[in-house]
């Protein structure tokens, strides 16, 4: 695979991201039917497009699958770690099968797109989050693979919280006072940041000095949506709390690991050259133009060992603009509304919430 892809994530135009994706989502598809008996018995029973002829033309499947089947395309001594997703009421989780490959270039696209927003150095690291959640290496969360996707940015990582989810304050102000002449990376799921980090914060007028940091976080937005807490209410009172000057939210899913969308200064969700997105129709599943509503279609040329290249997912979006944006990344950007109505829970953070509804220990 071309290594230029990776080392400017955000430099394709349209028409040749078209090409280039057309060109690895076929040879992707290809594979994962001879190698993959479900998915080869899917394509050959579900009615999609005769003709690819385009990148939209290509077949997809629900992200729901993963939780009903087994879909692996490699043997399984070739798998190295097992992703699961977040779990519900019905403990249904996905399955995700990765090999050496998948992996290696997962690890790629972190990188190229993490650095364009944070620069190539690793900066002290502090993880919203228990240590608890990565004590499996061969077998993550959603959460323990974004953490530690994300540590690999980082160093001298700490972690806030304690085994009870309780903020470890002497360990904090000890950190803050030992890095309080270099920049801070700060790495969390939204929920757990809003839960356990500001919400404690602000309910004992804690003030931080972090005005020399960077946030990123994803994941959890049903819950803070049930507060009414959107987007900008979530930056505002990180800024007023603690002067965190950058908070860039991502969109991603334990389904297509590494294919992470990250949010510019703009508001806008990036589609890096490897992967993208399109909005389908609620009704007719056609592609609909920009600036329109509808099901989220993700893409991406990241998964070997198992056939997540063309996933649709139960989040709703809108399409801005493609080549366009005001901070001068190529590739389409867009918004993320939330979820469809009456779709299951599957938030990377929630799997913590639903934990302590159930009783169940992490």
């Amino acid at each position: 695979m071309n290594e230029a892809i990776f080392q400017h994530p955000y430099a394709m135009n349209r028409a040749a991201k078209q090409a280039f994706l057309m060109d690895e989502l076929t040879r992707l598809t290809d594979f994962h039917k001879c190698h993959c008996e479900p998915y080869d018995h899917i394509l050959r029973t579900v009615p999609f497009e005769s003709e690819i002829t385009q990148v939209e033309h290509l077949p997809y499947l629900p992200v729901q699958l993963f939780k009903m089947m087994d879909l692996r395309s490699v043997p399984k001594d070739e798998v190295i770690k097992t992703l699961t997703s977040s779990g519900t009421t019905s403990q249904q989780v996905s399955k995700i099968y990765i090999n050496r490959e998948t992996s290696e270039l997962q690890s790629k696209a972190l990188v190229s797109i993490v650095r364009d927003f944070i620069g190539k150095q690793r900066l002290p690291m502090i993880i919203i989050d228990t240590k608890n959640v990565i004590k499996d290496r061969k077998a993550f969360s959603a959460r323990g693979a974004g953490i530690v996707g994300f540590s690999n940015f980082g160093r001298n990582h700490f972690y806030l919280l304690d085994d009870n989810m309780e903020i470890d304050w002497d360990g904090l102000y000890a950190f803050l006072e030992k890095y309080k002449d270099e920049r801070i990376f700060l790495f969390g799921f939204t929920f757990m940041i809003w839960q356990y980090f500001l919400k404690v914060c602000l309910d004992k007028n804690i003030q931080l000095p972090l005005d020399n940091s960077i946030l990123i976080h994803g994941g959890g937005w049903k819950k803070l949506s049930d507060e009414s807490v959107s987007n900008e209410i979530f930056k505002q009172s990180l800024f007023e709390q603690f002067h965190i000057p950058l908070v860039h939210n991502y969109y991603g899913m334990v389904e297509q690991v590494g294919s992470i969308f990250m949010e510019c200064e703009h508001g806008h969700f990036h589609t890096p050259n490897f992967a993208d997105v399109m909005i389908r129709d609620f009704e007719t599943l056609k592609p609909v133009m920009n600036e329109k509503r509808g099901i989220v279609q993700v893409i991406s040329i990241l998964p070997k060992s198992y056939p997540g290249h063309s996933l649709l997912t139960e989040d709703v979006g809108t399409v801005h603009g493609e080549d366009n944006c005001p901070c001068g990344r190529m590739g389409r950007h867009f918004t993320i509304e939330g979820r469809i109505p009456k779709a299951e829970i599957r938030g990377c953070s929630d799997t913590h919430a639903f934990d302590q509804q159930n009783g169940v220990n992490m």
